[in-house]
Order: C-alpha cells, then structure tokens, then sequence
C-alpha cells in the first residue's frame, strides 16, 4: 500500500472556525465551530434546545448564506468549494436537505408530483425519472401513498415524502434535521434503518440531528454535542455516552441501557473500563456475564419499583362520572383515506392516558375529534357531559385545551407574554390578570417573556405552546406528541407540569411516540391499528404483551425489553421491571450474593 493510497480523504464538508448571528447584537447561534464531515461518515448531532443544532445543519446545506442572512464569520467547504462563493443550486447537488418543519418544504398537492418536482428541476432525464422515484418511495417504505394527496397525510407520513424526493435526487451528503420527530417507533427505526443502508450502499455520507439518543447511539459512526453554539463532546457513540454526567449537565439524555450499564460501574460491578451498553443486546450480555461470574442468582421475584414520575393508579371515586367519553365513534376523510371507526373510551378526572400506535393510526383524528375541530360520522363524543355534535367549538374549548403536533399553528402573538395570555383573554379574562397568570407560567418553563415566539427555536416554541394550554387550567388536555423537538431538560419540565395537571384533577390524553415518556408517565395506555383502539390496560400490562406490540408496530421501551430477556436467560427476578434501578438493584443483590 503506498503512502498516498494511505492518506485520510478530504473531507466532503469543513466547517473552520464558523460563527453565525442572526442579525447585529444577536447572540451567536455558532460559536468558533470546526468540523471534517468525511465521506460515507454517519455523522449524529445532539443538544438541548437553542444548541445551534439547527443552524448548523443550515450552515451544511448552504441555507446559511444563501437563505439565511446574518453575520456569518469563518468558512463551509462543500466539496471543496466555499458556500459563500458558489450558488445555493450548485451546493443542493452535492447536499440534500430535509428541514425540520416539513409542512415548509413541500410544494406540491400530491406525494408523487412532490418527487417530481425535484427530479424535474434537476434535469434528470426522462428515461431515468420512474426507476428513481419508484425506488425512493419503496427505500421509504411508503409506495401505497404514490398517489395519495400530501394534505390527507399524517405528520410521520409527510416526513417519509420529504426523505424519499431528496433521496431520489441522488445527492453525495443528506442532512436531516430531527427527521423523525413526528413518527412512531417503528417508523423511527426503519428511517434510521433506511439511511445506515444508503449511508453503507451507497457511500452517501449522513449528517443527522436529532433527540432520540438510542437511534443515534445504534447506527452513527461518530456523535457531536452541541452546546451554546459550540461543539462540546465529540467521539463514537460508546465514548460520547461514557460522559453520561458530562451530557446531562448539557441537557442531554442517555440511552436507559447505558444509565444502567454507568450505574453498575459506578457501584464496582463492573470494571472502570468497560464500555458503555448502548442498546438490550449489549446490556443483556453485559449482566449476564457479571451475574454468572459472581456465582450468585438474583432473589424470586422482587416488587420493582414505579417510576419516580408516573402518578400512582388512581381508583375512580366512587360516582364519578368520566369528563371524556366516546360511543361507537367513526370518522373518514373521504373516499379511500383515512378513517377511524367504533371507537368506545371513557377517561376520568385525574387520569393521565397515554394513546400509542404507528403514523396514520387514527391518533390525531381521535384528538381533533375530542377538541371538535372534527364531527363524528357516527357515534357520540361528550366532553363534560356536552355532546360535542350539538354545540359550537367554542362551547368545547371551554373544557379542553389542544397542543397540536405543530406548535406554529398555534402561535400568532408578537412576544411570548402576549402569546401565553392569548387564550386567557378570549375567555374574558382581564388583560392584566390574563399577563400575571401567563407571567407565571412563561417563567416556570424558562421562556423569554419580551421575545418573538418565531424567534425561538422549535423546542423552545412548542414550550410556548404548552405554556398556553396549562395557563388556562382546562378540565380536559389534549396532547398531540408533547415532547417532540424538546430536549431532555424541556421534556422532563414539560411532562412534570402535565403531571402535576392529572393529580389536580385535569383529565389528560397524550398522544405519544416516546416509549419512555409513556412508561414514565402514563398510568395507562390506548393502542390503536388501522383506525381502531384494539386494546387499552394499565402501562405495565400492555408494555408486556409482545403480541401486542408487534400488531400495533410499537417496541416496548429499553428496560421492560431488557428485563423481559434476563428473566428468560438470567433469572425470573428482573420479570415485570420497568425501572433502571430496579435492573441495577436487581444485579447488585446477586452479585453480594455470589
């Protein structure tokens, strides 16, 4: 092998020295930033909200400058030519895009014409157009909607179009920015899936933001952490998510298995030097090996423990009458789109309800039908005993409060005071109140009182959103994916005010593609396939019906997976344990034991 031959390739993107502002005296969104994205790399970026994350991603795709315009210092190779110096067209040949809010990037009326669009503008000759398109949307998995109309598509479908019209267009780098935020488990996984292949295949190199550390920490090559503007921690996934401390103080999370596997260091179980466990299979092998060389067997069945944050199961009071209530409830956009049907639910004061399923599960219509924004075709929806078919929707808003999967249909005020007031205003409640009550909240969830909503980033919005939902201390809260785009500090502020809301007695149903959250959070869940509610039971229960799961294409979270494989391959002590203590505990006992 010569020398040449040896030599590291130039990388397809250098960032040197990068510093943005958004405009004069803004702060910088990226401070001093370096970075050699090499070719093929799979490259995770991560950090709380208002990191810069998705600046950078901007700054990649050559949105900055050419889009965005600010104070831009430093320089962004592309290829080895500088984005200020070449046409924003010439460097969407080499990088592929996919933003954050997708409803922004779609320019056609249907999913086929999408793809078009791009392929079309890029002068890809006729002869090649249909091989590129059939094969993007099968790479997707979402051939059956070539035809369908973008408007009648859920949220995690439109994800899947956008990736599927810049895949089809061939590019040498994608950057995705937080591409899975609205899509379920399964869809999460087969994305990420879906890029490591194209990533291996093809050589195409992927730069990824995003929250979901498990994703990222199972199929990156290396991980960047972003925080206030500069790159914190750099390193593969298990070096990353060794500095579990150092990420939380960033605001970041770690995968439950690798909580687990950091705790069983920190009490001497294992050596200082072993690695992280970054997914089931490895902590899986991990205890097995420290349990079996201990000699010792874990006690019968302990009581695990409930999470520290799900309010305990609560009994109904007695007479009680349920503040959500659905009968025989259908419901269909049209001929050949989507419907739900025989839906039967009832939801009580005080419960908090997790409702789970794959994208275009009937989720979001149930949630449109509940608020009113939709009329049953059939059935009856009463909230608070009204029947919301004979009533004005404003009549229903009285009783329920919304938080939509997008945040910026919910935002119209000038400052984040104002926004928060908004809704307290319209019910008639004075002006100087309505600011004090919103005051109040705003500052709890850190807001910044005098600053434009859209000058926020996306976490940061969707925490205004929810500031003006709980600011008006509905007797009903409905939440359409609650924690998408927030960062690990945001979602645990977010989903400890929600609750708090449950055991003051506000009825809450969340609509949820965290796993974790759900277990954390919900006393108990409703799945829903194909348009119906094919089960609904206490979190634990339905959490351990594998069956289950696989129909309702939703994997159960890391720990209950985790236990469910010791109990058959170690000890039946870890059956039934949802908590990362009680697996530490658990292990622990065993090896003083042995």
């Amino acid at each position: 092998m010569t020398a040449q031959s040896q030599q590291t390739p130039d990388p397809i993107i250098r960032l040197d020295g990068v510093s943005f502002s958004y405009g004069s005296g803004s702060p910088r969104a990226l401070d001093a930033v370096s970075l050699d994205i090499a070719p093929g790399e799979f490259l995770g970026v991560i950090g709380p909200s208002g990191a810069g994350k998705s600046t950078l991603a901007a700054a990649l795709s050559g949105a900055i400058p050419h889009h965005y315009r600010g104070e831009l210092y430093g320089s962004v190779l592309v290829g080895g030519a500088d984005t200020c110096e070449v046409s924003l067209t010439d460097i969407s040949r080499t990088v592929g895009s996919v933003l954050q809010d997708i409803d922004t990037q779609m320019v056609a009326s249907v999913v086929e014409d999408e793809l078009l669009f791009g392929l079309e503008n890029f002068g890809v000759p006729h002869t090649e157009i249909e091989r590129r398109l059939a094969g993007a949307l099968e790479t997707v998995g979402i051939a059956d909607l070539r035809d369908r109309e973008i408007a009648t598509l859920s949220g995690g479908q439109k994800q899947k179009v956008a990736i599927a019209a810049i895949l089809a267009l061939a590019p040498r780098v994608l950057v995705l920015d937080e591409p899975t935020a609205a899509l379920d488990p399964e869809s999460s996984r087969m994305v990420f899936e879906t890029l490591k292949r194209v990533n291996e295949a093809s050589g195409v190199t992927v730069v990824v933001v995003e929250q979901k550390v498990a994703l990222l920490s199972r199929h990156c090559s290396r991980i960047a952490v972003m925080g206030e503007g500069r790159i914190r921690i750099e390193g593969t996934p298990h070096e990353v998510f060794g500095r579990s401390e150092e990420l939380r103080r960033l605001g970041v999370d770690s995968p439950r298995t690798v909580r687990i596997s950091n705790s069983l260091a920190a009490r001497g179980l294992v050596g200082p030097d072993a690695r992280p466990c970054l997914d089931v299979d490895e902590a899986r092998a991990l205890i097995g090996r420290v349990v079996s060389a201990s000699g010792g067997a874990p006690a019968p069945a302990p009581a695990p423990s409930a999470s520290p944050h799900a309010p305990a199961p609560r009994p109904r009071a007695e007479g009680s009458e349920p503040v959500v209530e659905l009968a025989g409830v259908a419901f269909s956009y049209g001929p050949h789109a989507a419907a739900v049907t025989d839906l039967d639910l009832a939801v009580y004061p005080g419960e908090l309800v997790g409702v789970v399923g794959q994208n275009g599960a009937g989720k979001t219509t149930l949630t449109k039908l509940l608020c009113g924004l939709l009329r049953p075709s059939a059935g009856v929806v009463r909230i608070a005993g009204t029947n919301t078919a004979e009533v004005p929707t404003s009549r229903i808003a009285a009783h329920v409060a919304t938080l939509f999967q997008n945040p910026d249909r919910q935002i119209c005020k000038d400052t984040v005071l104002e926004e928060v007031a908004f809704g307290l205003e319209l019910t008639g409640v004075a002006t100087g109140e309505a600011r004090r009550r919103a005051r109040a909240v705003a500052e709890r969830f850190g807001l910044p009182l005098e600053e434009s909503p859209f000058s926020l980033s996306r976490g940061q919005r969707q925490m205004v959103a929810l500031a003006s939902v709980v600011v008006m201390e509905p007797e009903v809260v409905l939440l359409d994916e609650p924690t998408s785009g927030l960062d690990y500090r945001e979602c645990m502020t977010v989903m400890e005010t929600v609750r708090e809301m449950a055991e003051r007695g506000c009825a809450v149903i969340m609509v949820c593609h965290d796993m974790e959250v759900v277990s954390d959070f919900a006393e108990r869940i409703v799945v829903m396939a194909g348009g119906r509610i094919i089960r609904r039971g206490a979190t634990a229960e339905i959490f351990a019906d594998e069956p289950l799961m696989r129909e309702a294409s939703v994997e159960a979270p890391q720990v209950i997976r985790l236990a469910r494989a010791l109990a058959a391959e170690v000890s039946p002590a870890y059956a039934g344990v949802s908590e990362v203590a009680d697996i530490v505990r658990i292990t622990e006992e065993a090896v003083r034991r042995g």
